[in-house]
Formats: structure tokens, sequence, C-alpha cells
């Protein structure tokens, strides 16, 4: 595992908080598969001091009174999600893999940078007009993303935010999503 840094490391908050990303992530060779270079965020996650100054960082980006409800996306994206919420009392919505929710759910398929996923909101997850603010760990090829905007609109949100903590911009997700509203603390 390799550390993920550069001297002239970018992202939508800025260089000090894109370096505090950088700075926390590593670099995971052949993972989930021979080829793929895994970007591990659990070191931030494990920080507290870094987590809570990145969750912060999230916050003022959308400021307080923009959204009325998180989403996070399975997995990594529930741990960001239930931060926010708590940070500013919100409530937290999980859009889940296929499956595990016991209620009736929308469902999409798309394509991963490796394979292929299908993704599932209560539908009942939201009343009509709720601002949704929806975060995740990283933006690859904006699959994941495409279907979670789809679905939290499909559910009756409105898609007030996506932030991710890193986007890999060489994947090209935020052209995918372009017209959606993106924010990535680190791009690499």
């Amino acid at each position: 595992m390799t550390e993920t840094h550069s001297t002239a490391v970018r992202g939508d908050s800025g260089p000090q908080v894109a370096r505090l990303v950088a700075s926390r992530v590593l670099d995971v060779p052949d993972f989930p598969k021979p080829g793929v270079l895994f970007k591990d965020l659990m070191p931030l996650f494990a920080d507290g001091d870094v987590f809570r100054e990145v969750i912060d960082g999230i916050i003022d980006h959308h400021g307080r009174d923009s959204f009325d409800i998180v989403v996070g996306i399975e997995a990594r994206g529930f741990v960001i999600a239930a931060a926010i919420a708590y940070a500013t009392g919100m409530g937290v919505v999980p859009v889940r893999k296929a499956g595990k929710l016991p209620r009736p759910a929308y469902s999409a398929s798309y394509a991963l940078e490796y394979g292929e996923a299908t993704l599932e909101v209560h539908q009942d997850a939201f009343t009509a007009g709720h601002r949704v603010l929806v975060v995740d760990d990283v933006l690859a090829t904006g699959g994941t993303a495409e279907a979670t905007l789809d679905l939290v609109e499909r559910a009756g949100g409105t898609v007030a935010g996506f932030t991710v903590l890193l986007e890999l911009g060489f994947l090209g997700g935020r052209e995918r999503l372009a017209g959606r509203p993106v924010h990535a603390l680190l791009t690499v």
C-alpha cells in the first residue's frame, strides 16, 4: 500500500482540504481484482480530527439550510452521511445494494468500472420536495452516482447536492453527471 499524495493536489473546496484528504488515502493495488488500484479511505475515517474537518467542510460547502435529508451510498457513503446527518440534525437514508431493503423499493442497475450492480431506495424514503444531499466516498465512472441521483428523484426527492471525498477524474464520472451538482474534496 502507498499513500496517495501529490504536490499539486486539487479539489472543489481548495488545495488545503484536498491535501488533507490526500494525506489519508492509501493506494491498494489489485483490489478488488487484478489491475485495479483501490483508493482506501479508511485511514481518513479512522482519524477523528481529520474526519471531523472533512465533514464540517462538506456541511460548510453546501450550507446547513440547503438540504433536508442526507443520502449515503452503500457502503462507505453510509459513514459520511451518518456523520453529516448527526452534525446537522437531519435524517439519513441509505441507498443499498439490491435485496437489502425490507419494504417496496425503486431499483436502478448500472455498469461499474469492473462489473455491474443494482441499487435500491425505499419508495417512501422522501416526501415531495425533500431537498436531498447525496454523499459517497469515490466518484469513478459515475454509474453509481447517476443511478443514485435518479433513484432519489424517482422517490420524490430533489437533489440539492452531491459530494464525494475523492474523484478519479481520469474515469470521466463528472462528465457523465453533466448538469448535476458535483463537489469533490480531492480530484486525482
